[in-house]
């Protein structure tokens, strides 16, 4: 990892997280647990409304301690109940928290790839409906970043496993003052959830 990103990982407290916000995140410990006992293939869908912020920080952050924490085949994919946009400061928060990310269209929906190892593939982001070809189609786990999506969405056609982990929308400050300390807010928050999570997985190294 670059030096930005890995000091932006180091600056994480996992004690910050609140015993209630534990309870949340322990049936998603406890599955990726099972999945790494039996050695089985990880896919995690993180879901949101538009598929516009929550859902593409879940996504990377989640990849990203998957590598930091050395936890072997997970694969980390993002969609939305529709497509609209990957939002242009989700790139920025994370651009400024040591990613490297490279535009790789200019369209209204761009595709972005974004990097957390100079030797790890790039994970590719862009707005998609979360049944997209682009994500699995069956024995993934989709996890629901927000309350819309949740209710939007009572079955996930695919999914071998549900778990609701909602954040409040960082849009709540767009054309504000404070839009820059709430997307590097949120996106911390995502951050310190998925070191904890990810921290809790034993494997059986040799």
């Amino acid at each position: 990892m670059n030096t930005t990103l890995l000091a932006t990982i180091n600056s994480l407290s996992t004690e910050q997280i609140s015993n209630e916000r534990k309870e949340v995140l322990q049936p998603l410990i406890a599955y990726l647990q099972q999945q790494t006992d039996v050695q089985e293939t990880i896919r995690l869908n993180f879901i949101c409304t538009h598929n516009s912020r929550r859902s593409h920080l879940s996504q990377i952050w989640a990849q990203t301690m998957a590598y930091h924490f050395s936890i072997k085949n997970v694969y980390c994919f993002s969609g939305g109940t529709e497509a609209t946009a990957m939002y242009i400061k989700v790139a920025e928060t994370l651009r400024n928290q040591g990613f490297s990310i490279e535009a790789l269209s200019n369209t209204s929906n761009p595709v972005y790839a974004v990097k957390y190892a100079a030797n790890e593939m790039p994970i590719v982001c862009f707005s998609k409906a979360y049944h997209h070809s682009f994500n699995p189609q069956n024995s993934f786990a989709a996890i629901m970043t927000c309350n819309n999506a949740d209710e939007a969405c009572p079955v996930v056609i695919g999914a071998n496993a549900r778990f609701p982990i909602k954040y409040t929308d960082p849009k709540i400050a767009d054309n504000t003052p404070q839009q820059a300390a709430v997307y590097a807010e949120r996106s911390i928050q995502i951050a310190q959830e998925m070191m904890y999570v990810f921290s809790q997985i034993k494997t059986n190294k040799p």
